[in-house]
């Protein structure tokens, strides 16, 4: 967000000003909606939403990512992620099993080939990605 020479904010301050921080929070309070929304809705991923909203909140008001931090649900993945890039064993299956549901129903259903092997790729790369992750 800053500059590599240009020194950390204080503690509790946040990275971004004006606004910049305006639409880094506002991007957080979208993500986090949406990773509401996937609370409940089967195909929506909830994860992938918090971590786009804890990254926007901790540079523009770091007392929300404090927030999710501290979640008793999402808080342990957000902080392993952190620390450790970390994904953990049941994150991974879950990821890949999706993966291969929406695969298999895309090749089931459209009939350009480009367009099937094109995902399939995609979804290899992100599953090989996500894979190499630590587990904890």
């Amino acid at each position: 967000m800053s500059p590599p020479d240009a020194p950390d904010p204080p503690p509790g301050q946040p990275a971004a000003h004006g606004v910049k921080r305006l639409l880094l929070r506002a991007l957080g309070i979208v993500m986090v909606l949406l990773a509401i929304a996937g609370a409940f809705l089967p195909l929506l991923p909830t994860t992938p939403f918090l971590l786009v909203a804890l990254w926007a909140f901790t540079a523009s008001a770091p007392e929300w990512a404090e927030r999710l931090r501290r979640h008793p649900r999402f808080g342990p993945l957000l902080i392993a992620w952190e620390e450790r890039r970390a994904i953990p064993t049941s994150a991974k299956t879950a990821a890949g099993l999706a993966m291969a549901a929406s695969w298999t129903g895309l090749a089931l259903t459209y009939r350009n080939v480009w367009v099937v092997a094109g995902v399939g790729i995609l979804f290899v790369a992100v599953f090989a990605y996500v894979v190499t992750r630590p587990a904890r």
